[in-house]
């Protein structure tokens, strides 16, 4: 079912609004930052029940779409060997008639110093799943790389173009959340993805005269507004209480006596 809410709009203005999470080369891999001056209406055609990195997928579809001198060859492009995918091309397109191969990546990292000694190090997800040092790796060594793959030839013939055409550049937003009461400066990553803080179930007291709102996991990506419905300490306790259980460590919105508003995330580890 394909559907319009009236949150693809805030998603969409959530997204644009976050900036780039690099501003030079990392790792050998150049950042593609061409950034319209303003955003615009998202009107494009999304499934309601698609994840949250497939919408962001479209959402910078629908951002380069809007460049005059970019025109998109292939979007998401599943690239198969005897009928099973072997990976995926986020994007291809001319850029002032120029071959590009996008990949794109939107992520949440909370900034932990206990771990390595860079500020990449840091960076880990809020389930500590994942961290920015392994999605850079998989980035460098195995989505990029699949351009160049046998399996991708066939797909590349059919666009008139060779592998070789093509300059690489990665699309990476990000909002990072730094320990609470912690004052931080990044000279790799870009101060401007610092959107919040993080902190412990066992210091939840210390936000007890808070409003505090649970926003669904696509709706993450809204920048924060007044207009939601908070709830008190006394409230959100019972919830927050089952995710420490589950060891889930949730994105909150926390509304000050006041009246500031940021977003946070408390952890469980």
């Amino acid at each position: 079912m394909i559907q319009k809410t009236e949150n693809f709009q805030a998603q969409f203005s959530g997204f644009f609004n976050t900036p780039h999470l690099f501003k030079s080369e990392i790792l050998g891999m150049q950042p593609f930052i061409k950034t319209l001056q303003n955003s615009f209406v998202f009107n494009a055609e999304i499934k309601s029940n698609i994840r949250l990195g497939q919408r962001v997928e479209r959402f910078v579809a629908a951002e380069l779409k809007q460049f005059s001198d970019i025109e998109i060859l292939a979007e998401n492009l599943q690239i198969q060997r005897i009928k099973q995918t072997v990976g995926e091309i986020d994007c291809l397109f001319l850029n002032d008639g120029k071959p590009v191969h996008l990949e794109i990546q939107f992520k949440y990292y909370l900034y932990d110093v206990s771990l390595g000694i860079t500020e990449i190090d840091h960076c880990i997800g809020p389930m500590r799943r994942d961290s920015l040092n392994q999605k850079l790796e998989k980035l460098k060594n195995q989505q990029l790389p699949l351009l160049y793959g046998n399996d991708t030839k066939p797909y590349l013939d059919n666009l008139n173009f060779k592998a070789e055409d093509f300059t690489q550049h990665i699309y990476f937003k990000a909002q990072i959340f730094v320990p609470y009461g912690q004052d931080i400066e990044f000279n790799t990553l870009n101060n401007d993805c610092i959107y919040g803080f993080y902190f412990k179930y066992k210091d939840l007291l210390t936000f007890k005269d808070c409003k505090f709102y649970k926003p669904k996991k696509t709706d993450w990506l809204l920048d924060i507004n007044p207009n939601v419905g908070w709830q008190t300490y006394d409230e959100i306790l019972p919830q927050l209480n089952i995710y420490e259980t589950e060891n889930y460590s949730p994105l909150l919105w926390l509304k000050f006596k006041n009246g500031e508003i940021t977003k946070c995330f408390v952890v469980s580890w």
